[in-house]
């Protein structure tokens, strides 16, 4: 089912990249499998995407994986840049370290393609805490 719902998600564009065995990986692919990777990385609160993409969520009902992410692919490499919004509280050198390494992981390994660079952009800070209860306020 979630196979499903992945497919529908994403729709190949003319922007594509064909190996010698003539299989073509489009720029979103490698776009979702890299937003999935982020996504499963502690410390990440969400994607910074840019206006367009919030009103497309708004919009179809559907999470936008790829949401945040930037793709150059290549013949045989790509590029990616990654923004994000961290929480507050998490070493960001360590997210940052974290999110290159899966999304080289996840890229490579889904795609065969070589990931030459994984530049990660944090955008902000999430300062809401959830469940606090007042402070010491004392009338």
């Amino acid at each position: 089912m979630e196979n499903e719902n992945l497919n529908e998600n994403v729709e190949l564009h003319e922007e594509e990249v064909r190996d010698e065995n003539g299989i073509k990986i489009a720029d979103d692919v490698v776009a979702v499998i890299a937003g999935v990777a982020v996504s499963e990385v502690p410390g990440v609160y969400s994607m910074a995407g840019g206006f367009a993409g919030g009103i497309t969520e708004v919009l179809s009902g559907k999470k936008n994986m790829s949401k945040g992410i930037k793709v150059e692919v290549g013949d045989k490499e790509t590029k990616i840049d990654v923004n994000i919004i961290v929480e507050y509280g998490t070493r960001i050198p360590d997210v940052a370290f974290e999110i290159q390494n899966r999304v080289k992981k996840a890229v490579e390994t889904m795609t065969g393609l070589k990931v030459i660079e994984v530049n990660v952009h944090v955008q902000g800070v999430n300062t809401e805490t959830e469940g606090v209860v007042g402070t010491n306020n004392q009338d």
